[in-house]
């Protein structure tokens, strides 16, 4: 009775833990000239291993490109779509249009 006990109480651990891992995603937005919102900086924060995908929702070519951070990543140049990464390393990076000089972010990773 015992070794069934733990062994659902191991599934059961496991699809919460599942569920979870598969639910982690976060959309960040990139406008013409800005991403998430015009103004200053934005930082996103999440936690390792959710998705980010960043969507085109204006008409400028712009593209993704981390300058620092514990990892490096690169999109092609789009006018529309997405690109998506899993960060699967905390820290904060720092996220830039290499197209438009003052078109940066923050993204906060976390355990």
């Amino acid at each position: 009775m015992r070794k069934l006990f733990v062994a659902v109480l191991v599934i059961a651990v496991s699809a919460v833990a599942a569920a979870q891992a598969l639910a982690a995603s976060h959309t960040v937005k990139i406008g013409d000239d800005y991403f998430v919102r015009k103004g200053s900086t934005p930082i996103v924060t999440v936690r390792k291993g959710t998705k980010v995908t960043w969507r085109w929702t204006g008409k400028d070519l712009h593209n993704i490109a981390v300058t620092r951070g514990p990892a490096t990543f690169r999109s092609s140049y789009k006018d529309s779509g997405t690109f998506s990464r899993t960060v699967r390393r905390a820290g904060t990076y720092t996220i830039v249009c290499t197209i438009h000089s003052g078109m940066k972010m923050k993204l906060r990773v976390t355990r």
